[in-house]
Parts: C-alpha cells; sequence; structure tokens
C-alpha cells in the first residue's frame, strides 16, 4: 500500500497539527473514530505522556525525531497491524504489557476475569494460582502483583509467547514462576491437590468463525491461540478441567473465559466430570462470558 508522508512546513509542526494529519491518514484504513484514538495512542507512546497531558501540549512543536518515528510506522498502521503490536505493548488492568505477533493482544473481557478471581481470593493468604495458556502473562503477572501473598504459575505451550511473558514477569516485578509445557498432552510439573485456583482464557474461536473476524486480528494474531477445530469446540475445557481435578485442593476453584455460544455447553461438561457450584457470568455486553466452578 502506498502512502502520503505527513507534510512539512517551515514553521514546523505542532502536535496538535501532527495529530490531525496522523488521524487523516488513518482514516483511509479505520473509520474515523478508531483513526483518532489509534492517532492518539501512538503519539501518547512516543511521548511517554497520558492522553491530558497531550492534549496539555497540543500546542507546542512537534520534535523532528517524534515526526520522523511516526512516518516509520505509518504504512504499518495503514495495513492494519494492530497499534500494540506496532507500538510493542499494550495496557491491561492499568499496566503496560509487552506484546508481539506471538502472543494475543489482551482484551478487556478477560480483565474482568482476573477481577472475578482477585475479587474471589483477595482475603485468602498465601494462594496458589495456576494460568493456563499464558500467551504474554497478563493473567497470572496481575494476580501475583494484585495478590502479592499468592504463589502464581503462567503455562504455555509456545517458547515464543513464554519469552515474552518472562520479559513481562521482569519488568513489572512480579514473581510468576513460569512452565513450558502442552496441556493437551502434559500434566503440568506441580504437587497434585495443591492448587486453590485454576485460571485459563484457552483458544475457542471455531474455524468456521474466521469469516466473522477483523482482518487485521486473523491477519496478525497467532491463530494457535485463537482457534479450535469445528468438531471439538471443547477441546482444551475438557482437557483443562481433567488435569485441573488432580491439580485443585478440594473446593479449589476452576476459572474459564468462555466462547459465549457454547456457555450452557461447557458448564454440562463440568457436570459430568463432578465439578460443583457451576456458575455461568456474563461481561460487560451481556454476553455469557465466563465459567466458574468449584473441585470436590
Amino acid at each position: 500500500m502506498f502512502f502520503q508522508k505527513l507534510p512539512k512546513t517551515d514553521k514546523g509542526m505542532t502536535i496538535q497539527e501532527l495529530l490531525q494529519q496522523l488521524t487523516a491518514q488513518l482514516e483511509t484504513a479505520h473509520d474515523t473514530n478508531e483513526a483518532r484514538t489509534i492517532a492518539e495512542w501512538v503519539l501518547q507512546h512516543e511521548l511517554k505522556c497520558s492522553r491530558f497531558e497531550l492534549l496539555q501540549q497540543r500546542f507546542s512543536e512537534a520534535p523532528v525525531p517524534l515526526q520522523e518515528q511516526v512516518e516509520k510506522i505509518l504504512p504499518r498502521l495503514l495495513q492494519q497491524e494492530p497499534v500494540q503490536y506496532v507500538l510493542g505493548e499494550a495496557s491491561f488492568y492499568g499496566r503496560e504489557f509487552q506484546v508481539s505477533p506471538a502472543v494475543l493482544i489482551p482484551r478487556p473481557e478477560t480483565e474482568e476475569l482476573v477481577q472475578m478471581v482477585i475479587q474471589a481470593h483477595k482475603h485468602t493468604p498465601g494462594m496458589k494460582l495456576l494460568d493456563i495458556g499464558t500467551g504474554s502473562g497478563c493473567i497470572p503477572i496481575t494476580l501475583s502483583l494484585e495478590l502479592p501473598t499468592a504463589q502464581v504459575w503462567g503455562l504455555d505451550v509456545s517458547p515464543d509467547a513464554l519469552a515474552i511473558a518472562q520479559l513481562n514477569g521482569q519488568q513489572l516485578g512480579s514473581s510468576v514462576q513460569w512452565l513450558h509445557q502442552d496441556i493437551l498432552q502434559e500434566i503440568p510439573a506441580l504437587e497434585p491437590h495443591s492448587l486453590d485456583a485454576v485460571i485459563s482464557n484457552p483458544p475457542y474461536v471455531l474455524e468456521e468463525e474466521k469469516e466473522l473476524m477483523r482482518e487485521n486480528v486473523l491477519a496478525f494474531e497467532p491463530h494457535l491461540a485463537l482457534f479450535v477445530p469445528n468438531h471439538d469446540p471443547l477441546l482444551f475445557y475438557r482437557r483443562i478441567a481433567q488435569v485441573a481435578k488432580g491439580l485443585l485442593k478440594p473446593q479449589g476453584k476452576l476459572y474459564f473465559e468462555i466462547n459465549e455460544r457454547y456457555a450452557q455447553e461447557t458448564a454440562a461438561m463440568l457436570q459430568e466430570q463432578g465439578y460443583q457450584k457451576i456458575e455461568v457470568r456474563k461481561d460487560l455486553r451481556g454476553k455469557d462470558r465466563f465459567v466458574a466452578a468449584f473441585h470436590v
């Protein structure tokens, strides 16, 4: 895709003008509101400031290195590469996490999952928690930092994802321990019946749902972390539930983020496996998005 370079002026360009011109360029690939949001994110990231601070200094002259950096990344944005990958970071639960195409971009729904776990266990000292399919590490790192007495593990099959997760853990000062294992083939190397909670946001998008997804997700985010076969939508949920029974203490709890289409099927599967007090919860948009259950 060809793109027009940001115009130069003899008097220099203000941050406001740079923002306007970047937004105008992005409107060729995104709708107006999204283009403006992405443009603001880019300038906030490059200037290391908040949105409020960006608006405060909008009439200041835009530094030449800032203009050059914007021009450098603009072609990637016009190709609809997610801005989080372009900038190399994404916000989650008030913190900035490093991301790359090796990991999914953290979603707001997953923040709700984390909040659910925190609310349930914030008064329980010395918790032991495992996140399966950890990706960027946003779930276990956040739990480790918000529940500082907890011992937390994060597991993933992808060494590239674990490298990102480990980097995030170091940068954010968490004490998460990382496990490189294939949950479909292996049992996590943890003491049996030692965990208070197992949390997972596993792949749950059916192959047939690809055509419904936005192109920037389909083209750039890791399919390993997104898709399951059409014939077995509960593949990961069933396996994780089986494994968790051997890892959870009595009355330990299992938390899933789910495909809204299979909420009742997921709950029925957990009941068949002997879990109790199974609860389907909606996200803030009113969609069946989470299931929680107790191991007996």
